[in-house]
């Protein structure tokens, strides 16, 4: 789908309160992770997606440790705090999603959501220790506004760990981890999510070309144009939006 960047939508939250703008963004961050296990990212107990709380910037909701995605409703998801004790809901916390999330929330305050998995695409693409480059139209979202965090040192346990993370991803909206996955983030759940399924398939999509010859990259120009109209904040939140609908029709019971 193209954005045009004459394309004007308002994203204005119909929300009145802190409870009620808490309460949508779980919706959202739930049928994300319906989402996600539709699209095959889960991968045993691996992967999470994280939102800061509206009314305490130090918290954030993520999904219980070891609970299937496709399960997943408003009710299940946890809320944690920057000492990564669970503050509200039942389930352990995953110790890589707070080591991982709670310094990327702390480096952007910009960022409401940030997404994790270990996507087939993107986990066989980040082995090859590159950054995407600008051969489709999709991928230009991504063009000069992607990182990559050139290590790997296992699981990452620590906070220390995250915190590099962090400062590899800098002001951009993804960061390719090598040898583990992608990370993406948004000033929404659905911006985060969209992200994380476009660039999973940006990286698949550059996977198959590479592996069929040598791919023709867009000019610099033409990438910058292409991404001021498919990858900006309000393109990356629409996107997601016929998503949404589509997890809310097929799983009623999330807005429970």
């Amino acid at each position: 789908m193209e954005l045009s960047v004459e394309l004007e939508i308002k994203v204005e939250s119909t929300t009145t309160s802190y409870a009620e703008e808490r309460q949508e963004r779980k919706l959202h961050l739930a049928a994300a992770f319906r989402l996600f296990g539709r699209f095959g990212y889960d991968e045993g107990v691996a992967g999470h997606i994280t939102a800061r709380d509206p009314e305490d910037p130090d918290v954030f909701w993520v999904n219980p440790f070891g609970m299937d995605f496709s399960l997943i409703t408003q009710r299940e998801l946890i809320a944690v705090n920057s000492e990564g004790e669970v503050v509200e809901g039942r389930g352990s916390l995953n110790s890589a999603a707070f080591a991982i999330h709670s310094q990327v929330h702390k480096a952007r305050p910009d960022v409401v959501a940030a997404a994790h998995a270990h996507s087939m695409a993107g986990k066989a693409f980040s082995s090859l220790g590159k950054l995407l480059s600008p051969i489709t139209q999709d991928a230009c979202a991504f063009y000069e506004d992607h990182a990559l965090f050139d290590d790997y040192t296992g699981v990452v346990l620590s906070t220390e760990e995250g915190q590099r993370i962090s400062r590899s991803l800098g002001d951009k909206k993804a960061v390719i981890l090598r040898n583990h996955g992608l990370l993406t983030v948004g000033q929404s759940v659905g911006e985060a999510v969209w992200w994380f399924i476009a660039m999973d398939r940006s990286c698949q999509a550059q996977l198959m070309a590479e592996a069929a010859g040598v791919p023709v990259e867009i000019s610099h120009e033409m990438a910058i144009l292409t991404r001021s109209q498919v990858g900006s904040h309000i393109a990356g939140w629409f996107s997601f939006q016929p998503l949404l609908a589509r997890a809310l029709h097929e799983s009623p019971e999330l807005l429970g």
